[in-house]
C-alpha cells in the first residue's frame, strides 16, 4: 500500500534505480529493504557532510559506494554516533575476548554494518547502566531485571569450550542482569539491520547440536533439519548457547533476543518461522524474544535518553527520508501531456456499444 500522510509506514517502496545511482548506492542483489536501508545511510552521510567510500572489486577497479565512509572518516570514527561510542568501539576492539571475530574494516566504515549499529544502540546502556535497566525492562517486561550489571560486546560464555556449542557462536550483546532476589541472569543479543537470515552458515554443525538440542527441550522436532540451514540455523545456534550457559550453571537463567527493524520482512518472517518449531519455555529453558529495533529506540527515549534515541532513529529508521526522496523522484517523471480526443463523435460510441 501506499503511504498515507499522517499514518504509519506499511511498507517500504522498490527504490528507483537512478535515485539509487544518484546516491551511488545502486547494488543489484540488494533485496528492497536492503536497498532502502542503503539509501538511508548514504543520505545520513551526505547530511553529516562525510566523503564517501571506495569499494576495489576483484577486477582491481575502485568504485564509490554511498554506504561506505571514505577512509579518513572512518580512522576518526565519524561511523559512530559521537566521540565517546567510538572510543568505546576501539576499545573493544583491543580488549577483544579471545577467539572473537570483528572485521575492524566493517565496523569503521561500512555504514550499513549490524556491527556498528550494535555499537550504537547500545553504548548508552554501557554508560548509564540504571539506564540500561529502565530499557531492557521496557523491551523485555516478562524479565525480572532488578539491575543491569554489565553489558558485553561480541560475547561468548565460552568459545569452542565442549560443554557449550564447542565452537565460536557469539552473542552481538550481552547484558547481564539482576533479578529481585539477587540472581544473576543473562541476554544474548543478535543484532540484525539489512541482513537477511542468508548469510553463510557453517558447513555443517557440530554433533554436539544435535545433543543439546535434544537435551535442551526447547524445539517440537529438535533434530527437524530446517532448524540447521537458512534462514533459522543462526538463531537455532545462539538459542543453544544460550541455553547450554543456563545448563552449566553460568546463570540462574538466560535468554535469547533478536533485535532487528520492523520493515525488514526476511528477519522477521524468519523469526516468526523459528518461534512456530519452539516450545513454551519453561523456568529451565532460555527464552527467544523477537524486539524491533522501533521498539528498542522508543524504549530508550521514555527512559530519559531523548537526544540518544533520535539520534539513531535518524540513522537507521527514518524511512521517511526514503519515502520523500522516492516520491520526489517520480515526481521528476511527470510531464504535460494528454490523451488524443477521439476521432468519432461521443454520441456514436454509445450506438457502436
Amino acid at each position: 500500500m501506499t503511504p498515507e500522510s499522517g499514518k504509519a509506514i506499511g511498507q517500504l517502496p522498490i527504490v528507483p534505480e537512478e535515485l539509487l545511482k544518484a546516491h551511488f548506492v545502486h547494488e543489484k542483489f540488494d533485496t528492497r529493504f536492503r536497498a532502502c536501508a542503503r539509501l538511508l545511510q548514504a543520505m545520513w552521510r551526505e547530511r553529516q557532510g562525510l566523503p564517501v567510500g571506495t569499494f576495489q572489486g576483484r577486477d582491481g577497479r575502485k568504485r564509490k559506494v554511498g554506504s561506505l565512509l571514505s577512509t579518513t572518516a572512518a580512522a576518526v570514527g565519524r561511523n559512530f554516533l559521537g566521540p565517546a561510542v567510538a572510543h568505546l568501539a576501539r576499545r573493544e576492539v583491543i580488549y577483544q575476548e579471545t577467539g572473537a571475530l570483528i572485521d575492524r574494516q566493517r565496523l569503521y566504515s561500512n555504514l550499513l554494518s549490524s556491527m556498528p549499529l550494535a555499537f550504537n544502540f547500545f553504548a548508552p546502556l554501557r554508560f548509564d547502566l540504571a539506564l540500561a535497566a529502565k530499557v531492557m525492562r521496557a523491551i523485555a517486561p516478562t524479565i525480572d531485571i532488578a539491575a543491569v550489571r554489565h553489558v558485553w560486546f561480541e560475547h561468548s560464555p565460552g568459545r569452542r569450550q565442549a560443554d557449550l556449542t564447542g565452537d565460536r557462536t557469539a552473542f552481538d550483546v550481552a547484558i547481564v542482569y539482576e533479578r529481585s532476589d539477587g540472581a544473576t541472569g543473562l541476554i544474548g543479543i543478535e543484532v540484525k539491520y539489512s541482513e537477511n537470515l542468508a548469510e553463510p552458515a557453517p558447513p555443517e554443525l557440530k554433533s554436539r547440536y544435535d545433543d543439546l538440542a535434544q537435551a535442551s527441550d526447547l524445539f517440537k522436532e529438535p533434530m527437524h533439519a530446517a532448524l540447521r540451514i537458512n534462514p533459522m540455523q543462526q538463531l537455532f545456534r545462539e538459542h543453544l548457547l544460550a541455553q547450554a550457559a543456563r545448563m552449566r550453571g553460568d546463570w540462574a537463567e538466560t535468554h535469547f533476543m533478536l533485535l532487528a527493524p520492523r520493515h525488514n520482512h526476511h528477519v522477521q518472517q524468519g523469526a516468526q518461522l523459528y518461534g512456530k518449531f519452539l516450545k513454551t519455555p519453561g523456568s529451565d529453558q532460555a527464552s527467544f524474544l523477537n524486539v524491533d529495533l522501533e521498539q528498542f529506540v522508543e524504549a530508550l527515549g521514555w527512559a530519559g535518553a531523548r537526544d540518544e534515541a533520535y539520534a539513531l532513529f535518524d540513522r537507521y529508521l527514518n524511512w521517511g527520508i526514503v519515502i520523500d526522496a522516492v516520491e520526489a523522484c517520480l515526481r521528476s517523471k511527470m510531464d504535460d501531456w494528454h490523451i488524443a480526443p477521439p476521432t468519432a463523435p461521443l454520441s456514436l460510441i454509445g450506438k457502436a456499444a
